[in-house]
């Protein structure tokens, strides 16, 4: 397939933000890139990113600006603090595209004050599917936003999605990857009892995947974790640590509704235990190290 070149900025190139900067390249966009990290940026460099030094900077060479950050608080430095986009870039034909994952409320005031102070746009579009489906084009995006700002992304969505889906107004992006991140939480524990279960059975845990397929077990979860944990293959695809992030989000949201959600609570809580024991950097497929005493292997 065949995509119209855009002019994108990456801001922030870590596993997310690096993956979907390759993939960008990879359709024919001109891609700009700023992070912190220069190692990071050295690496696009060389697949034909165009380096800037701060963010501002990027956004300036693009019509389109997407953000891969860490928290709510690195966004909205990135967008509206010195040398952010908005510093230098009041241009309100561009058009803010934040992958972060970041909490619903900080979502609508970031998107508000940009829109007062520069008239960008703003569509919060969290992902689903990790560096891999990024690779390939194939990630599932749950967007907020207007109507017009929703379509208007498409122009680079397309070249990042197979499934991206209006789902309201700013916020209801990240709210919907709260309920993402919920069943994702709860399945890749599950997935990890079940090959332990499976292993402490003498049964071989590769081939679950295989022979749970079709049946009501199983899920795009156990296909690709499943292999990965019985491999103990950590093999960066996500943080744990960014995980637990998007838990307490899930859980400062639910304690606002009075909403009980105690599954959700058994595996925060076990996110916690694992970023404790030194695993928040590490592979979700890390998870398996509760089985030994957190040692690797």
């Amino acid at each position: 397939m065949t995509f119209k070149r855009q002019r994108v900025a990456v801001i922030g190139v870590g596993i997310m933000g690096s993956a979907i900067a390759r993939r960008l390249l990879g359709c024919g966009h001109a891609v700009s890139v700023f992070d912190l990290d220069t190692a990071k940026v050295d690496a696009l460099k060389q697949q034909g990113a165009q380096a800037h030094p701060t963010a501002a900077a990027a956004a300036s060479a693009s019509d389109f600006v997407i953000t891969s950050l860490n928290s709510a608080a690195v966004v909205e430095r990135a967008l509206l603090g010195e040398a952010g986009v908005a510093f230098a870039s009041a241009d309100a034909q561009r058009l803010v595209i934040d992958m972060s994952s970041i909490d619903p409320p900080s979502t609508r005031r970031i998107a508000e004050a940009l829109r007062e102070r520069t008239g960008m746009g703003f569509v919060d579009a969290p992902l689903s599917g990790g560096a891999p489906k990024a690779l390939l084009g194939q990630l599932t995006v749950m967007a907020g936003g207007s109507a017009d700002d929703v379509a208007r992304a498409r122009a680079v969505m397309d070249s990042l999605c197979a499934n991206y889906t209006h789902m309201g107004g700013n916020g209801a992006g990240q709210t919907t990857k709260l309920v993402n991140q919920l069943l994702c939480a709860i399945g890749f524990q599950a997935v990890a009892e079940a090959v332990r279960l499976a292993e402490a059975g003498g049964v071989d845990a590769s081939k679950l995947h295989s022979a749970l397929a079709g049946g009501r077990a199983d899920s795009q979860i156990l296909r690709e974790f499943g292999p990965k944990m019985a491999a103990r293959d950590d093999t960066p695809t996500g943080r744990i640590d960014n995980m637990l992030k998007d838990l307490e989000a899930v859980q400062a949201f639910a304690q606002g509704q009075r909403l009980p959600l105690p599954l959700t609570g058994t595996v925060s809580e076990l996110h916690r235990t694992f970023v404790a024991a030194g695993l928040g950097p590490e592979d979700t497929a890390a998870m398996m190290r509760q089985f030994n005493g957190y040692a690797r292997g």
